[in-house]
């Protein structure tokens, strides 16, 4: 899926000028935290969060997040902002809330991209 059908399902705002919207979107995540987007996300998808501070983006950067979608109507601080600008990573805003975000999604064809984690009951 493209950024560009991602930005028209998620009724979305762009925040990052010059985002290839062509870019190819494997897979979809949504959390909050960042230590289980680092744990479970799959390189190459779209983070959607409720977290709107700069380190969502680091955080994508290191898991090779291809665009954040801040949900709820969050609007990132300027320093946020300018990160993303910097590191060249799409940020889209969008007032629907994370399940309807990731619902619009899956029900268009973007699987899920949030592998099982292991907690230490699961290791016998």
């Amino acid at each position: 899926m493209k950024i560009s059908q991602i930005l028209e399902i998620s009724e979305g705002t762009m925040l990052t000028p010059n985002a290839d919207l062509d870019t190819d979107i494997l897979g979809g995540f949504a959390g909050d935290l960042m230590s289980d987007v680092l744990a479970s996300i799959q390189p190459e998808s779209v983070l959607i969060t409720g977290l709107s501070n700069p380190q969502v983006i680091r955080t994508a950067l290191i898991a090779d997040v291809r665009v954040v979608i801040f949900a709820r109507g969050k609007q990132p601080a300027p320093e946020t902002i300018k990160l993303a600008v910097e590191e060249r990573l799409p940020v889209i805003t969008s007032e629907l809330g994370l399940y309807e975000i990731s619902g619009r999604l899956l029900q268009n064809g973007l699987p899920s991209f949030e592998k099982r984690m292991l907690h230490a009951f699961d290791r016998d």
